[in-house]
């Protein structure tokens, strides 16, 4: 009966990889490895856009809740190693309402940074386009605003530095051939 149980067990985890490494592949993210246009409604109640992010600078993508412990320990994260991703623009994106939103941005110190912005996802574009299973999920783009890395369970201060230096070492030695 054990080995019975152990094999159901295992075909369903295994079954469940499998779908979710198809789905991964078909998500819209894959298709199209470029910043998507999005929409987040701030807590101040106005709108910022993915127009309104600063040409040239790498984008990180945190797709969060105010509840979620991890994603409480990755704006802490976030906040303490700023040093080494000022470089970044942070847009950090919930569905919870744009107050929850904000008292996190409080409580976590990241509504006086101007490299961040946090709003709601009114229309749950983002956790869509991505296939968000939980939280934290990180999206890093480079200084062109094409797709670096993903990390579906977040990611640390230390990894998200590496992804956003590496892209912007990686371009600067493409351009340095070019010329």
């Amino acid at each position: 009966m054990r080995k019975l149980i152990l094999a159901f067990l295992l075909m369903t985890g295994v079954g469940n990889f499998v779908q979710a490494q198809q789905s991964d592949s078909s998500a819209p993210y894959r298709k199209r490895p470029t910043l998507p246009t999005f929409q987040i409604l701030q807590s101040d109640s106005t709108w910022f856009t993915d127009s309104k992010i600063p040409a040239g600078r790498p984008v990180v993508i945190v797709y969060f809740s105010p509840e979620c412990g991890h994603c409480q320990l990755e704006a802490e994260d976030i906040v303490k190693h700023m040093n080494e991703l000022k470089n970044a623009f942070f847009v950090m994106v919930s569905y919870h309402s744009p107050q929850d939103i904000g008292g996190f941005a409080h409580k976590y110190q990241l509504e006086g940074l101007d490299n961040v912005r946090l709003g709601r996802d009114t229309e749950y574009y983002l956790p869509s386009f991505y296939q968000v299973t939980q939280t934290p999920f990180i999206a890093v783009y480079n200084a062109k605003h094409q797709l670096v890395d993903i990390f579906r369970n977040g990611a640390g201060a230390e990894k998200l530095a590496k992804a956003i230096n590496k892209r912007q070492g990686d371009n600067k030695k493409a351009s340095r051939k070019k010329q």
